[in-house]
């Protein structure tokens, strides 16, 4: 069968091209990709090339097709399976594999595996790990942002806390608490906005900071705080850069407790720092920025860790548990996934965006892999629509959604490209 990919053959190296895939195993399943998401973590791929932990070092003659936020259609089971899948079934994935101690991982590690095509081979591991789930939703980019929704989950679920009366911890943010999410009105942050107004352990209090008054207002706009006060949540919004003695002023905010969990969005020093000396008596601060820099580091208070029980630790990725939760969130209407999309294109957008991610401003780029699209920005819809009817079309169903995008869009541009859930 062909194939269209994005193929990384190296650093900085990524190619749109049709090849042939092999006939697949008795353990294998094929599948057609339907949308793939991009990932700041597939950008850090690209730069690194072979010295990435998850690439092979052969990509020069054996390229890996890039991206691991996927969903679409299986196709064809190979016989192992054929109990357990069927031809037709939509699915969504896992793409944090650990086989056998291997960091192999698809978009990542594999020739014939990732979400940047229109077709891929998913190989034994996927499935012997659990990681291929059928998916019952009604949107195909709702199954790709589950991945990096799993990641929020998992955040919120790998926080701990302690007490002096015993050694056991109480596993996941602290009920009834303060959280503040830094650097949080990006894709990721939203996310994690989306899912801690809901999460059993709800917080009192969850505070998102930036430095950008139109993230920001952008931000206020897809969660707001009114919707977030009628889950029982205070949800500010906030720019420290505006802010003369931002420790002060935001512990102030909590009635100077602190924060019981901090999260740290972004990969920088001083923001880490500033987490820091936000935290409250047996506070948690979650690192969950992933850096590229392996040396990357910051000062933190260990005459704190150790008298007032402050915990450092740091997530990555999420598991099999916190992407099902995440499908099961989403197609519940209990979590908005579209909160992080601000782009959306085809195919042919892939390798230019993902070689220029961190140039792009707004949030998640989400792409479909069975067409040809530039890469355009939810806020050009309108301009666009006054010339082109399909963003005519797209427009008025996203300005009556907040802005977002949603099942309704994904339908539009199915049927204006003649492309069909069918396999």
């Amino acid at each position: 069968m062909k194939a269209k990919a994005v193929r990384m053959y190296g650093t900085r190296d990524l190619r749109l091209e049709e090849f042939e895939l092999p006939q697949i195993k008795d353990d294998e399943i094929l599948v057609k990709v339907m949308s793939d998401s991009i990932c700041m973590s597939t950008y850090k791929l690209v730069e690194q090339g072979k010295k990435h932990k998850r690439a092979p070092q052969n990509i020069d003659t054996n390229p890996v097709i890039v991206g691991h936020e996927f969903a679409g259609i299986i196709v064809e089971v190979g016989d192992k399976w054929k109990d357990q899948f069927k031809p037709g079934q939509k699915f969504a994935q896992q793409p944090a594999l650990n086989y056998k101690g291997r960091l192999d991982s698809p978009g990542y590690s594999y020739e014939f595996c990732g979400g940047a095509t229109t077709y891929c081979i998913m190989p034994h591991e996927v499935m012997e790990l659990g990681c291929l789930m059928p998916y019952e939703g009604d949107a195909f980019f709702e199954a790709s942002l589950g991945e990096p929704m799993s990641c929020c989950i998992g955040g919120f679920r790998g926080n701990y806390h302690t007490n002096k009366r015993n050694h056991d911890h109480a596993i996941g943010t602290k009920e009834d608490g303060n959280i503040i999410i830094l650097g949080g009105c990006g894709p990721m942050g939203l996310g994690a906005v989306s899912y801690g107004i809901q999460f059993e352990n709800k917080p009192k209090r969850i505070v998102v900071t930036d430095i950008s008054d139109d993230r920001i207002a952008r931000a206020k706009e897809v969660i707001t705080p009114e919707y977030a006060k009628e889950q029982g949540v205070e949800l500010l919004y906030v720019n420290t850069a505006s802010m003369a003695d931002p420790v002060k002023e935001l512990i102030d905010l909590t009635e100077g407790h602190g924060y019981d969990d901090v999260f740290v969005y972004i990969p920088n020093r001083q923001v880490a720092e500033l987490g820091d000396k936000l935290l409250a008596f047996d506070g948690c601060l979650n690192f969950f920025a992933g850096p590229t820099d392996n040396q990357f580091s910051a000062e933190m208070n260990l005459y704190n860790c150790h008298y007032t029980s402050s915990h450092i630790m740091g997530t990555t990725g999420g598991n099999n548990d916190d992407l099902i939760e995440a499908n099961t969130l989403a197609a519940a209407g209990k979590i908005e996934p579209a909160v992080m999309v601000t782009h959306v294109g085809g195919i042919d957008s892939i390798a230019e965006a993902t070689l220029n991610l961190p140039k792009i401003p707004g949030g998640k780029k989400l792409t479909y892999t069975q067409f040809d699209m530039p890469l355009t920005a939810i806020e050009d819809f309108a301009k666009l629509g006054e010339t082109d009817p399909l963003f005519k079309k797209l427009d008025e169903v996203c300005s009556a959604n907040r802005g977002l995008w949603s099942a309704e869009a994904e339908r539009i541009l199915f049927e204006h490209f003649g492309v069909t859930d069918e396999i």
